[in-house]
């Protein structure tokens, strides 16, 4: 029993080093060294097609008809997003957390939404052909009506 106390304390120490010296994930490392989170910006109509926005948050942004085109938002946390008439043509939401947005008229043809997160979104009018939303968990309060 003496040494727990010891143990303990070298095993916080080694997690601590462990932390520190080990490289981040290249998505975390990428998204850590841009530090570009999107917050309160209009992006509205710009061209943004094939850019990896993986693991970044957005909050409250306009993207209404922006092309983004096979544009990667894995493991992003979206919120409040205006996608209305964007070409979201291949994009991959795989993993995202989507809360209150909007995707009305967009163009989702074969995006993807493997494991993503869709709460309180409205897809009203947007073309989802082809578009995989396979196990991902879709909340009461989503809108995929015509």
């Amino acid at each position: 029993m003496k040494y727990a106390k010891y143990f303990l304390h070298l095993a916080a120490f080694l997690l601590a080093l462990t932390i520190l010296v080990l490289p981040l994930p290249a998505q975390a490392q990428s998204a850590a060294t841009i530090n570009a989170n999107f917050e309160n910006k209009d992006l509205s109509g710009q061209d943004k097609s094939g850019q990896d926005f993986s693991y970044l948050v957005f909050s409250n942004v306009n993207l209404q008809s922006a092309n983004l085109s096979n544009a990667k938002f894995i493991g992003a946390d979206i919120t409040k997003v205006d996608f209305t008439n964007a070409n979201l043509h291949g994009a991959n939401f795989s993993d995202a957390f989507i809360n209150v947005c909007n995707f009305k008229g967009a163009d989702l043809t074969d995006a993807v939404f493997e494991y993503a997160f869709i709460s309180k979104s409205k897809f009203n009018g947007a073309d989802i052909t082809g578009a995989d939303f396979e196990k991902a968990i879709l909340v009461r309060g989503s809108n995929f009506g015509l």
